[in-house]
């Protein structure tokens, strides 16, 4: 084995273990990580006699120990995860004004979830059975939760006028 290969052994063994550390739990990455080094470590003595071989071994494992510490550092965490914050809100619905059989007209398109005015109240219904486009009647045929299901009714003339003034 030639000492570009065994070099390129056991890079590919110290960066496996440090992506297991990281980026693919499970053990896989982490274990040929282990046996490229073992691989690397064993063969450097065989080429390379005691002494380096000592040299080799010392040094793959300085670096495992210092890619840990690095790694289980709190800051270096902070890089790898998510810091926004979600401020979405479930439908908060009013029982004594939205209750089935109301009316109202959808905002955007319902595919099949979307935003709908129903007794002037901005909320997210669900269609049953199809998409709806905007500006569309609907009726409120089920409440479950916090899930308003809606169907689309003919066009009304006590429609006209519910939607303006939504952007």
């Amino acid at each position: 084995m030639n000492t570009t290969l065994l070099i390129i052994i056991l890079i590919l063994g110290v960066v496996l273990l440090a992506l297991e550390i990281v980026a693919l739990p499970g053990g896989v990455a982490g274990i040929f990580g282990v046996g490229l080094l073992g691989f690397g470590v064993w063969q450097s003595y065989v080429l390379w006699g005691e002494a380096l071989g000592n040299t080799i071994l010392i040094i793959c494992t300085a670096l495992v120990v210092i890619l840990l510490i690095i790694f289980l550092k709190a800051k270096t965490w902070k890089r790898f995860s998510l810091n926004e914050e979600s401020n979405s809100t479930v439908n908060q619905i009013d029982s004594k004004e939205i209750t089935v059989g109301a009316k109202g007209r959808t905002i955007a398109r319902l595919a099949p979830t979307g935003k709908a005015l129903i007794e002037d109240q901005l909320v997210e219904v669900h269609a049953i059975n199809k998409f709806i486009d905007p500006d569309r009647p609907i009726k409120v045929v089920g409440i479950e939760g916090y899930r308003i299901d809606v169907i689309e009714v003919p066009n009304d003339d006590r429609f006209e006028g519910l939607s303006h003034g939504i952007e």
